[in-house]
């Protein structure tokens, strides 16, 4: 199959393969005939099946045959960053036919609001925003939906363990009933479901195997103590082929924290966190696409946000409790048919994280020995951890029962 099957206008395919694209992906296949019908999808599928691309096409297909053109779309996606990456793609298969949109985000300065109001007013055929910032200009009255035909979740899940489950119910009462709602979700906790019911008509579901790395990806781990990790970390970045790096931290204080330990490293490092001014994010993220910038230090969050081809190498300093989050992060290097290496550092408290990780994956990840001078490292046993802290959970509960009935 290739896009010519899905009966696109020509210049909206001319604008697709002057973008690389060649032949769609599962979830494509499934979810834009489903778009296309002007059906309600709930669509279950990662950032790396090409999802956007999946709503998008139909979209931007429908508004250039639209006999008026009106504000059509909402996106609504978690953070700024993917908020900047689906506009951009939007501005890639909409150049040749002069479809439009609005990236709207907090974190800027009072010039940004004004611009974002004016070109709202002026008219855009669709707002791609984060929640906080549309609540606020729905507030104002900035924006009118009267004519919306398409609202999208983009990753719906980490929209809600980000707690905009409030907001987006808020947002949903500014729109009309009458209208298309797609929701991509990586993952459908019950609360998930809850608000696929409450906000879609009759939907359509599709569920992509997405638990899964890309073949290219040589996966590797270490197993270390927290007091190993900065030189076995300084050790591996001294391999010069790893030219464009990512560490992902679990929390912004580690990162921070990280960012001002290899300051002593050869190359430019930056920490990527909330605590930046927008600006400053933008201006990081411009320099690391265009390789100007050697490694990229973030979270989870940059995990989702984030799409460059030619990542060498993923570094998890910390490993991820969650598997799904192990799939995010890893698979930001080996895109676009590359090759990329993916090495995790376990200590003894992550050993059952890991051992989850590698069921779900259904293959161990090869465990390399640590360098000689940084000693041995604790060893690998998972399921022995997990029983050590299953009967530990038993006795404080005892413990806690028997207090309570004297």
């Amino acid at each position: 199959m290739t896009f010519d099957n899905f009966n696109f206008d020509n210049a909206l395919l001319e604008g697709l393969y002057s973008m690389g694209y060649k032949q769609p992906t599962p979830i494509q296949e499934q979810a834009i005939p489903v778009i296309t019908d002007n059906k309600d999808l709930i669509a279950c599928a990662q950032t790396v099946t090409g999802k956007t691309a999946a709503y998008l096409l139909p979209i931007i297909n429908h508004i250039i045959h639209a006999p008026t053109r009106h504000l059509n779309t909402l996106i609504i996606a978690p953070t700024r960053e993917l908020v900047i990456q689906i506009d951009q793609q939007i501005d890639g298969m909409g150049y040749f036919c002069s479809v439009g949109s609005m990236a709207i985000y907090g974190g800027s300065d009072g010039m940004a609001w004004e611009k974002q109001k004016r070109a709202l007013k002026e008219g855009v055929d669709i707002v791609v925003a984060t929640p906080g910032r549309l609540i606020s200009l729905l507030q104002a009255g900035d924006i009118k939906f009267e004519y919306l035909q398409h609202l999208v979740l983009d990753e719906a899940d980490r929209m809600l363990d980000m707690g905009f489950f409030d907001e987006i119910k808020s947002i949903i009462s500014y729109l009309p009933k009458k209208r298309q709602t797609i929701l991509f979700s990586a993952t459908m906790p019950p609360k998930m479901r809850l608000l696929a019911k409450e906000i879609s008509n009759n939907p359509e579901q599709i569920n992509i195997a997405i638990s899964k790395p890309a073949e290219g990806i040589v996966q590797q781990a270490y197993l270390v103590y927290d007091n190993q990790k900065e030189a076995l970390l300084k050790s591996i970045l001294k391999n010069d082929d790893y030219q464009s790096v990512i560490i992902f931290s679990s929390t912004k204080e580690n990162v921070k924290q990280l960012e001002k330990v290899l300051r002593s490293i050869n190359g430019s490092i930056k920490a990527f966190h909330s605590d930046l001014e927008q600006s400053e994010r933008e201006e990081i993220m411009r320099e690391f696409k265009a390789k100007k910038l050697r490694v990229l230090i973030g979270t989870d969050i940059l995990s989702r946000g984030i799409d460059v081809d030619g990542i060498s190498l993923v570094v998890n300093y910390d490993a991820p409790g969650d598997p799904e989050d192990y799939i995010h992060r890893i698979g930001r290097t080996a895109r676009a048919s590359r090759a990329g290496v993916a090495i995790t550092f376990i200590n003894q408290y992550d050993q059952a994280k890991f051992g989850r990780i590698e069921s779900l994956m259904g293959f161990d990840v090869s465990k390399i020995p640590l360098p000689e001078e940084l000693g041995i490292g604790p060893e690998y046993n998972p399921t022995a951890v997990i029983k050590k802290t299953k009967q530990f959970g038993n006795k404080t509960k005892l413990r806690f029962n028997n207090k309570r009935n004297k």
